[in-house]
């Protein structure tokens, strides 16, 4: 796979260039986070995030763990008006904060925020999904990835968030991904952390 990989197997991040409405989102989403407890992935995980969007041009992608729609928006503004991302979060209050989020950042892509836990909601969403991103419970990584592989084209990319950090949380997802043989998987780190980014094969 190679998806992101640089001089001697380290990803090479390419600087994303902010602008606009989404920018102002962003930055103010990671203010909020540096005065409260808001676990978003942050820029440095993002860039590497929006990279790939930006490389493999995911028409549908569906996303575990909305939160306040950081990483929505960060993906949704490396796409066009003719993609559709479905967000899940389990949160009411803080799928409406997402809500207002995406739409202040006035992206193209269309975004659906349903709310409930993933596990539930997975199995009732139709169709396929190019790209999925999961940032939610690290336990329930592999179950959600399970509930979903049946919607996966081959080629489909799987991101998994906090693979460095909470590797051991994600331990039986990490195994699957790598040992299952119906994925190609690699580890990008990121500082003290990193994405696990799995293409379906």
């Amino acid at each position: 796979m190679d998806i992101l990989r640089g001089t001697d197997g380290i990803a090479k991040v390419v600087q994303v260039t902010l602008s606009g409405k989404a920018d102002g989102v962003l930055r103010r989403i990671e203010k909020a986070a540096q005065r409260t407890y808001l676990p978003i992935m942050g820029r440095d995980r993002g860039r590497v995030l929006a990279e790939i969007v930006r490389k493999t041009k995911p028409k549908r992608i569906l996303e575990v763990g909305t939160l306040v729609g950081y990483s929505t928006i960060i993906i949704a503004r490396e796409l066009g008006a003719d993609a559709e991302i479905v967000t899940i979060e389990i949160d009411e209050e803080v799928a409406e904060i997402a809500r207002k989020n995406v739409d202040e950042a006035q992206i193209k892509p269309r975004v659906k925020v349903l709310i409930g836990n993933a596990l539930e909601v997975i199995p009732k969403v139709s169709g396929k999904f190019d790209l999925v991103f999961l940032d939610a419970d690290k336990s329930e990584y592999l179950d959600c990835l399970q509930l979903v592989e049946d919607k996966l084209r081959k080629g489909s990319v799987i991101i998994a968030d906090n693979a460095g950090a909470y590797a051991y949380s994600m331990r039986r997802y990490l195994d699957h991904v790598r040992k299952s043989g119906k994925y190609e998987s690699q580890f990008t780190p990121v500082g003290r952390d990193g994405l696990e980014v799995s293409t379906k094969l």
